[in-house]
């Protein structure tokens, strides 16, 4: 299937819920979730729901578990835990649930960050 097929036969809405990692986010103070949940349901997708968890790796492996685990939810989006501290823990967490890997998509999105925000596309 060529790529244009394959984008013609793609659907339009998924169904996805937000997760944001954080020690010091509240639902007051959760603006990047309620921008990512804002533009996805802005852009015709389902939120089957959201969530705020401690940067704790069991506390991401068993949301993410769960979301897996629902028939209603297509898509899993993090927010934050992602940095290169220590206590940033959410890639390693997701990392070891994964199958398979994307080789390259790393890649590709922090070159678009970089020509958006610079050198902070790293970190």
């Amino acid at each position: 299937m060529s790529h244009v097929e394959h984008k013609a036969q793609a659907p339009t809405s998924v169904s996805c819920s937000v997760l944001t990692v954080s020690d010091s986010r509240t639902v007051d103070t959760d603006t990047s979730g309620r921008a990512i949940r804002q533009m996805l349901e802005d852009a015709g997708h389902v939120i089957t729901g959201h969530s705020i968890v401690k940067d704790e790796p069991e506390q991401v492996t068993s949301y993410v578990r769960a979301k897996l685990a629902d028939a209603n939810t297509q898509v899993i989006i993090t927010t934050g835990g992602t940095g290169v501290t220590a206590r940033d823990g959410t890639y390693d967490a997701v990392d070891a649930m994964l199958e398979k890997r994307l080789d390259g998509f790393g890649e590709l999105f922090r070159m678009l960050s970089f020509q958006e925000i610079g050198a902070a596309a790293m970190l």
